[in-house]
C-alpha cells in the first residue's frame, strides 16, 4: 500500500504543473497543442450557438447563465429517464424511471454527485447511461469548472466590472479539458478489459452449474469522464468494485489518478492566473497535507481491524466488503481519494468500514472536499477558506484583510461566509430531520449508532457532491426528494455567493505591493488548515459522535450494531 500511495502521489506530482499550465492557457485563449485540432470545434459552437466570445460577463448575468444551463440539463435528463421505454439502445427493455426517483437522478447528476438509489445494470438502458447521463457527465463539472476559473480571474483582475463570459469557459472546459482526457483514459480502460459495446447482457453458465448474469455496454467510455469529471456515478451497481467497471491493478491506479488529475492541476493554474504560482502550491500543499493524514489514518483502522473480530480471537484486518484482488490495503487509498474528491467511486463497501475509518471518510466530506475536491469545487471551495483565514489573521493583528492586494471588507467577508455555512446547514437540517420522520427511519439497515452513520454520510454524501453510500440505507420516497433537495441546495448555495464574491473582488483596484500578511508561508499555509478543520469540527463533531465515534467505543465493549 505505501509504495502503491507513494507511486500515485509522484505521478500525480509530476502532472500537476503541465496540466495547470495548459488548463491556463486554454482559459487564456492562448494557443495549446490540441488547439490546431479543437479551435474550429470551438468556433463552430459559437457559431451555431451565437455566442460573442469577446463579451464579458457581470457576475449575476454569468450567475444566470450557469443556472440556466442547470436548469435545463435536469430538465432533460429528468424527462429521457421518464421515457426511457420509448428510446433507442435499450436491449434489456427497462422501463422508465418513477418520478421522485428521475428527479433524485436528474439533480444528481446535474450536481455532479451522481448518487444512484438504482442500480445501473438492472434500471438504465444503454441510450440513458451513454446519451443521457454521460452527456451531464460533461456539462456538469465544467460549470464547477467555469466557477473556479471566474474566481480566480476575479483575483488578478484590476477594477473589471465583468468576471468573464461563462459559454466561453464552458464550452473550453468541455471541448479542451473533459473530452480530450476523457477519450485517452477511455481507451487506456478498454485496453485493461473493461467492456465498451452495445451487445446485450450475456448469461454464463458457472463451475457449480448456476447462472451468472455478464455486463456489458459501453462503459469504458462512462468510466474516463465519471473518474475525470468528479462525477462518481458507476455504470453497475458495484461501481468501481466491480470486475468490469475496475478490472486489473493498473485500471485502479489509473481510476485513483483521473479522480485527482484535473483539480490538483488547478492549484497551478490559479498561480498561474495570479500571477504568483507560490500561492497555488500553498493550496496544492494544504490539500495534500489533509489528504496524506486520510490516507494513513484510514488504511490504519482498516489494517487494525474490528475490535469485536480481536475479542473472539479473529486477528487481521478488515476484509468484510473488501474486493480480494485488492484488499484491505489498498482500500484505505481508495476511500481517500473517492472522498476527498466529489467522486465516491471505492472499490470496497462503505457500510462495511470500521467505525473509525467511516468517520474518516465523513470528515473527508464534511470539510468541503477540499482536498483536493471536485473538478473546480475543491479550488473555489479551498480559496473560500483561504479568504477567511486571511480574514481571522487580520483580526489578530487588527489590520484591514488583504489577499493579494484586495481588500477583504464586509461585503467579500459577507459571501465567504455564506458560501461557509450553506453547507453544513444543508446536511444538518436534513439529517435532523431524517432521524425523527417515520419515513427516514423505515429503510435503515441497521440500528442504533450505524444506522444514525447512515444517515448523516447519506446527506454529507449529498451536500458535498459525493455520491458515496452506505448501502444500509435504503430508497423511499422521503429520501429521493430529501437528498435531492440537499444535492441542490449543497451545490448552488455554495455557488452563488461564490460567483457574488469574485464579483466583488473583480471590482477592486489590485495593490501588487505585498499585504500586512504573507499567503505563501508554511505558518499560513498552517493557519489554513487549522482554520479548516476547526470550522469542520465545530460544526460536524457532535452529530459524528452520535455516530461512528459513539460506534467505535461500544464495539470496544463488545457491542455490534
Amino acid at each position: 500500500m505505501i509504495i502503491t500511495a507513494l507511486a500515485f502521489f509522484a505521478v500525480l506530482l509530476v502532472a500537476v504543473k503541465p496540466l495547470g499550465t495548459y488548463i491556463d492557457d486554454v482559459f487564456a485563449g492562448r494557443k495549446t497543442f490540441a488547439s490546431p485540432v479543437l479551435r474550429r470545434a470551438e468556433a463552430l459552437i459559437y457559431r451555431l450557438c451565437r455566442i460573442d466570445p469577446l463579451a464579458g460577463m457581470s457576475w449575476q448575468t454569468y450567475t444566470f447563465a450557469l443556472l440556466a444551463v442547470s436548469l435545463a440539463s435536469v430538465v432533460f435528463v429528468y424527462g429521457a429517464l421518464r421515457l426511457q421505454a420509448y428510446l433507442p439502445l435499450n436491449p434489456q427493455h427497462f422501463p422508465g424511471l418513477a418520478p421522485d426517483l428521475a428527479w433524485n437522478t436528474a439533480l444528481s447528476f446535474a450536481t455532479t454527485t451522481d448518487w444512484q438509489f438504482y442500480s445501473g445494470e438492472n434500471t438504465l438502458s444503454y441510450f440513458s447511461q451513454m446519451a443521457v447521463l454521460a452527456w451531464q457527465s460533461f456539462i456538469a463539472p465544467a460549470v464547477g469548472l467555469a466557477v473556479a476559473i471566474a474566481l480566480a480571474r476575479a483575483l488578478a483582475a484590476q477594477k473589471s466590472v465583468t468576471i468573464g463570459n461563462f459559454w466561453v469557459d464552458m464550452t473550453r472546459g468541455v471541448v479542451y479539458v473533459l473530452l480530450p482526457f476523457s477519450l485517452l483514459f477511455a481507451l487506456a480502460f478498454v485496453w485493461q478489459g473493461e467492456p465498451q459495446n452495445f451487445a446485450a447482457y450475456r448469461t454464463a453458465t458457472t463451475l457449480n452449474g448456476s447462472t451468472q448474469t455478464i455486463t456489458g455496454g459501453p462503459m469504458a467510455s462512462q468510466e474516463s469522464i465519471k473518474l475525470l469529471g468528479g462525477n462518481g456515478g458507476g455504470f453497475v451497481g458495484a461501481n468501481s468494485s466491480s470486475p468490469n467497471e475496475n478490472p486489473t491493478p493498473l485500471s485502479n491506479f489509473l481510476q485513483l489518478l483521473a479522480m485527482f488529475l484535473i483539480p490538483a492541476a488547478l492549484t497551478y493554474t490559479f498561480g498561474r492566473m495570479v500571477r504568483d504560482t507560490r500561492q497555488g502550491w500553498l493550496v496544492f500543499w494544504a490539500m495534500t497535507t489533509l489528504f496524506v493524514a486520510a490516507v494513513a489514518a484510514a488504511s490504519v483502522f482498516e489494517i487494525r481491524g474490528s475490535p469485536a473480530m480481536h475479542q473472539i480471537g479473529l486477528a487481521g484486518g478488515n476484509m468484510e466488503g473488501k474486493e480480494v484482488r485488492f484488499g484491505v490495503s489498498d482500500a484505505g487509498l481508495s476511500l481517500a481519494v473517492a472522498t476527498d474528491s466529489t467522486v465516491g467511486a471505492g472499490n470496497f463497501t462503505y457500510d462495511s468500514l470500521t467505525p473509525l475509518a467511516g468517520l474518516v471518510a465523513l470528515v473527508d466530506m464534511q470539510l468541503g472536499e477540499v482536498a483536493y475536491g471536485g473538478v473546480g469545487s475543491g479550488l473555489y471551495g479551498m480559496l473560500t477558506f483561504v479568504m477567511l483565514t486571511v480574514f481571522v489573521a487580520g483580526l489578530l493583528v487588527g489590520r484591514t484583510p488583504e489577499y493579494l492586494g484586495k481588500k477583504l471588507e464586509r461585503r467579500e467577508i459577507t459571501f465567504v461566509m455564506l458560501a461557509v455555512l450553506a453547507f453544513p446547514v444543508s446536511i444538518l437540517v436534513p439529517a435532523a430531520s431524517a432521524s425523527v420522520v417515520p419515513a427516514g427511519t423505515a429503510t435503515l439497515g441497521n440500528a442504533g449508532p450505524h444506522g444514525f452513520s447512515e444517515i448523516i454520510y447519506a446527506f454529507s454524501s449529498a451536500a458535498a457532491s459525493n455520491g458515496s453510500a452506505m448501502g444500509g440505507l435504503g430508497p423511499n420516497r422521503f429520501y429521493n426528494i430529501a437528498i435531492g433537495i440537499t444535492m441542490l441546495v449543497g451545490r448552488y448555495a455554495v455557488i452563488v455567493p461564490t460567483l457574488a464574491l469574485a464579483g466583488a473582488l473583480a471590482a477592486k483596484a489590485r495593490n501588487d505591493v505585498r499585504g500586512t500578511i504573507r499567503t505563501d508561508t508554511l505558518l499560513f499555509g498552517g493557519l489554513v488548515l487549522a482554520v479548516v478543520i476547526v470550522v469542520g469540527a465545530l460544526t460536524f463533531l457532535p452529530a459524528d459522535a452520535l455516530g461512528p465515534v459513539y460506534e467505535a467505543v461500544a464495539q470496544h465493549g463488545g457491542r455490534t450494531f
